[in-house]
């Protein structure tokens, strides 16, 4: 689809039109940037995880385990490289055993993606006083971590 002869009003409305789409499809949860909820979205159907309810905090799915999972997403784009994920708060809580993280790229292809435990998040992670949570930051040697799975391919295989 051609886009760039549209108005920024008919811009708008396609983006609102595809934002009910993926909510229709069950692919986000919100109407919000879809980055946190495609990676929810992609990690419970590749390991067949439950969401959580959107009030349960500090976890976002849980496995047929027992195990609790926060995911989190990060989407790189040419003008935002950053690869901190959103904010972990209380994290001396105890409230999940794995982070799940993805990178995706600007067009929302993975990059690369893994399941972190949750004594390596808590080893990586710095403390960020103004908004009272940790910052983690996704970058390529944390797949070196003893412990962390690469689940890239699992995620790739996702069909949507």
């Amino acid at each position: 689809m051609e886009v760039s002869g549209l108005t920024a009003r008919e811009l708008l409305a396609l983006h609102a039109d595809v934002a009910d789409e993926l909510v229709a499809r069950r692919i986000t949860r919100s109407y919000n940037n879809p980055t946190g909820d495609l990676a929810e979205c992609l990690f419970c159907k590749a390991f067949g995880w439950v969401l959580t309810d959107k009030s349960f905090a500090h976890v976002d799915a849980v496995g047929s385990d027992g195990k609790h999972y926060q995911i989190k997403g990060r989407r790189i784009t040419p003008l935002n490289k950053s690869r901190q994920l959103g904010a972990l708060r209380d994290l001396s809580g105890e409230h999940f055993d794995f982070l799940a993280a993805v990178l995706f790229s600007r067009d929302y292809s993975i990059i690369r993606a893994a399941l972190i435990p949750r004594a390596v998040a808590v080893e990586r992670a710095k403390f960020v006083e103004r908004t009272n949570s940790h910052r983690f930051l996704l970058h390529d040697d944390v797949w070196d971590t003893p412990g962390v799975l690469d689940v890239t391919e699992q995620l790739r295989a996702v069909n949507l």
